[in-house]
C-alpha cells in the first residue's frame, strides 16, 4: 500500500456519501484560491465550535494550516465548491487555525494528543465536540499532500468522518 493510499483510509463504512465535486483537477478551481487562516482566539473559537456542533449534532473540523501552504489552500478552495459548501456546513462546524510556520498554536494539535511537530499542513482534526475526542487519530495529515489528489478524493475522504 502507497503512502498516499495509507493516509487516505476511511473509517471501516463511510456512512454518507460526498456530493460529486464536478471538478476534475484542481486547476479547475476559481482563482484566487482562499486564504482562510487568520489571526486570532483559536482555542475560543474552538470552544464555541464545539458549542455549536454539540447542539446541532455535527463534529468539529479544525483545519490546522497556514496562508502560505498551497495544500491548505487546496483543501479551502474544494469546501468552498457549490458542491461542498452545503455539505460541510451540515456536517461540520468548522474553525481554521493559522499555525504560522509551525509556531503558532500547536498546542491545539497537542491538547489532541498529537506530540512533536506536525508531520504537514493542513492537518484536519475531527472532533467529537461532546466527549472533546479526536475521532481521526493517526490521519490528520492525511490532505497534508492535497494536491497529490483529486478535489474528489478530498470529499470523499470529509465525507467519511461524518458523524
Amino acid at each position: 500500500m502507497t503512502m498516499v493510499a495509507a493516509a487516505l483510509m476511511l473509517p471501516a463504512a463511510a456512512p454518507v456519501s460526498a456530493p460529486r465535486v464536478g471538478i476534475g483537477s484542481f486547476e479547475a478551481l476559481p482563482k484566487p484560491l482562499p486564504l482562510p487562516y487568520h489571526a486570532g482566539d483559536a482555542k475560543a473559537a474552538i470552544a464555541a465550535a464545539r458549542v455549536r456542533a454539540a447542539k446541532a449534532h455535527k463534529r468539529v473540523l479544525i483545519d490546522l494550516g497556514g496562508n502560505w501552504c498551497l495544500d491548505c489552500r487546496l483543501l479551502a478552495g474544494v469546501m468552498e465548491t457549490p458542491q461542498m459548501r452545503p455539505f460541510v456546513a451540515k456536517h461540520f462546524e468548522v474553525v481554521t487555525v493559522d499555525v504560522g510556520r509551525f509556531d503558532q498554536n500547536m498546542d491545539i494539535p497537542a491538547s489532541y494528543g498529537i506530540k512533536g511537530r506536525l508531520q504537514g499542513v493542513p492537518a484536519v482534526l475531527i472532533v467529537d465536540p461532546k466527549t472533546n475526542r479526536l475521532v481521526n487519530a493517526g490521519r490528520e495529515t492525511a490532505l497534508a499532500d492535497a494536491r497529490a489528489m483529486t478535489p474528489q478524493a478530498v470529499a470523499d475522504w470529509l465525507a467519511g468522518w461524518v458523524g
